[in-house]
């Protein structure tokens, strides 16, 4: 049974959406501000983070900020229903995706399942003989996807379940390009419905965090109005 954490200073939220989440199976735990979570998360994380953007004592932008120090747990933002700002802001500091207010429980659920469901696959919790469970090395690239590991040139990067299957996705067939859409069926089941930013999203933190190690990165390619390749170096 998987443990969900939602962080949210409205009740009735908290409320519907528990209601909803354990009558799907899930384990909920829920909290009305960023440093009530933060609190009990140091003390243990959930398998998935489910969090409001604008909340007191702690946002939901310093919390993310806090648990990316500490884990690559998943996370799904909610924002308000036309800030793009916090959305993109969201992305590019390491959440997985974002549900805009007011959302339908049920496409929350969707998302938390296809996530999890990704999350299990990398971390090798369903292990099967194939492409995408065995060690991969690309030039300086190393992507162990049991382990849910990554290396560049030795040096260890730390990416969230997301970054970690478009950078699969990608380094699988260097020189091959990938549309948008082609990545969003990466990333994403069919049925979820994300646009172009958030794959561009997370492309640009994936990015920043291979720079992190290798200021001269440059393996990932842009190519405008078509999408990205992996380029060997």
């Amino acid at each position: 049974m998987s443990k969900i954490a939602l962080v949210d200073d409205d009740r009735n939220i908290l409320t519907s959406v528990a209601m909803t989440l354990e009558a799907e199976g899930f384990e909920v735990e829920t909290y009305n501000d960023g440093q009530a979570a933060l609190d009990a998360f140091d003390k243990k994380l959930p398998d998935m983070a489910v969090l409001d953007i604008k909340m007191p004592r702690m946002d939901g932008m310093d919390l993310l900020q806090r648990l990316r120090q500490k884990t690559q747990m998943p996370v799904i933002f909610l924002t308000s229903k036309d800030d793009e700002i916090d959305e993109v802001l969201g992305l590019r500091m390491g959440a997985d995706d974002y549900v805009k207010k007011p959302f339908s429980q049920r496409l929350l659920v969707e998302r938390i399942r296809s996530l999890l469901r990704r999350q299990e696959a990398v971390s090798g919790e369903t292990v099967a003989t194939t492409p995408e469970t065995k060690v991969m090395e690309r030039g300086n690239l190393r992507m162990d996807p049991l382990r849910h590991a990554v290396a560049w040139k030795g040096d260890d990067v730390s990416l969230t379940v997301t970054e970690f299957l478009l950078l699969q996705a990608l380094a699988q067939r260097p020189g091959f390009v990938k549309s948008r859409d082609q990545l969003m069926d990466v990333a994403y089941d069919d049925q979820v419905y994300v646009d172009d930013r958030t794959i561009d999203s997370h492309i640009k933190r994936l990015r920043k965090k291979m720079r992190s190690v290798d200021s001269d990165f440059s393996a990932i390619e842009t190519l405008y109005g078509i999408g990205y390749r992996y380029n060997e170096e």
